[in-house]
């Protein structure tokens, strides 16, 4: 894993979830405005996260997770937390587009060069599919806050 993401652990209930630094996180697509609003009301609601986004370890590329990603900024937090693989190579992770996005399709390369550019896609443009189980966890925002 890449120095920059400064990963902790924290008393998870799965090894599979880390605590990463916000700021090492890189975005590939736009969010929905909407759908951030009402992240965020929830994720105060509940005082936590309820889902790791899915990250690639090498370069910190957010594969799911936008909308938590901005949550995140929007509260000032300094870390999040991410399920991290490497996304080039592991099958666990599959990309495909979005029906009616505009492009036909998208490539695992195509999502990490998108992310390390100063662009990104519309919202809704990559879908990612996971083959093994997300965790449910609460991390709080107490928890988020701090530095690592």
């Amino acid at each position: 894993m890449a120095d920059e993401a400064n990963a902790v652990e924290w008393d998870s209930p799965s090894s599979m979830v880390h605590l990463v630094s916000l700021n090492w996180l890189k975005p590939h697509e736009e969010i929905r405005e909407k759908n951030a609003a009402k992240l965020e009301k929830m994720t105060n609601r509940w005082g936590g996260y309820t889902k790791p986004l899915l990250v690639d370890k090498n370069t910190g590329a957010i594969l799911d997770g936008h909308h938590r990603y901005t949550v995140g900024k929007r509260l000032g937090l300094a870390r999040l937390p991410v399920m991290l693989f490497d996304y080039l190579e592991d099958e666990r992770i599959i990309v495909e587009v979005w029906p009616n996005c505009g492009i036909d399709s998208l490539s695992k390369q195509d999502i990490i060069d998108m992310c390390l550019s100063e662009n990104v896609y519309p919202p809704k443009t990559s879908r990612h599919l996971l083959t093994c189980d997300v965790p449910p966890i609460l991390v709080p925002l107490e928890i988020l806050s701090q530095e690592s």
